[in-house]
């Protein structure tokens, strides 16, 4: 039978100096390595509710007015600077269509601009209006990034009232923009716990000009109004015109593939003010019962 070797006492220093360096000596709540397996999804979607919700509740927001709109839209005197970057190099080299297609959306993009002092001028509205005596009703809570998102926290911002960001992680990291209460800047990992903050405690959405990202957000609080999954909310778009192109409801309606009433979930403004009006007159507007 062979003789097992004799096993050496470790050096205790050394020994010791391992084992506080372990991963799993760390505690739990330490070890980000661990947070971030997949096994605790569950845990990190339970701290992304209750970090944000924790937050509301400390600095008393009751109630939220979320405003969407695209990246993009950007206060004139930007758009016009990149029109005329735009056409600095669609005129230096007139045969490249990719310069030609950049002035064209350019173009339109400056067209949009007044959609940016809309959202900011609808912002300074509903904050100066609700936000008194301490009291925190109807925050303006946007996506907490650059375009539309900028332009409602920096008309909450200018109107020395408190606003809400709620960012993301996103592969071309998206930086808050500067207007947000520090405090009530939050970024999430998850779009689905996203998702619930902008609606949890939303007296209205306002739905400005923009892309894939708006067009997500719209749809999904209309699926949600649409089979009564939360609170009842007026959703109004701004910009008749623009929302008609992009999304023909009317169609769906005639198609049979929505009810003739889920049109009435939609309501259209043209300014700061009848978007207001909209929001101040409906039936769940503070003071006029709850949901």
């Amino acid at each position: 039978m062979e003789k097992r070797q004799p096993v050496t006492q470790p050096d205790r220093q050394t020994q010791l100096t391992k084992i506080l360096s372990s991963p799993t000596y760390r505690l739990a709540e330490h070890d980000t390595e661990f947070l971030g397996r997949p096994e605790l999804r569950p845990v990190r979607l339970q701290l992304e509710l209750l970090k944000p919700e924790m937050a509301f509740s400390a600095a008393g927001v009751r109630s939220t007015i979320v405003i969407f709109g695209g990246t993009q839209i950007v206060e004139e005197a930007e758009a016009r600077r990149r029109l005329d970057d735009a056409r600095t190099r669609a005129a230096a080299e007139p045969s490249n269509t990719v310069h030609a297609r950049a002035l064209k959306r350019a173009e339109r993009i400056l067209a949009k601009a007044a959609y940016y002092e809309a959202a900011r001028e609808f912002a300074r509205i509903v904050s100066t209006a609700c936000q008194t005596n301490g009291e925190c009703d109807y925050v303006v809570v946007t996506g907490g990034g650059p375009g539309i998102m900028e332009a409602a926290n920096r008309g909450a911002f200018e109107s020395g009232a408190k606003s809400i960001g709620l960012n993301i992680t996103l592969p071309a990291e998206q930086v808050p923009n500067p207007y947000i209460t520090p405090e009530l800047c939050f970024q999430f990992h998850y779009f689905a716990l996203r998702k619930l903050h902008f609606l949890l405690r939303a007296r209205a959405l306002v739905i400005f000009p923009g892309g894939f990202g708006t067009l997500d957000e719209l749809t999904d609080a209309l699926t949600l109004r649409q089979t009564n999954r939360m609170q009842h909310i007026p959703i109004v778009l701004v910009g008749r015109e623009y929302w008609r192109r992009v999304i023909d409801f009317q169609f769906l309606a005639d198609e049979g593939v929505i009810a003739d009433e889920h049109l009435e979930l939609i309501q259209y403004a043209e300014t700061p003010e009848e978007a207001w009006e909209i929001i101040s007159t409906f039936p769940y507007a503070p003071g006029r019962g709850t949901p």
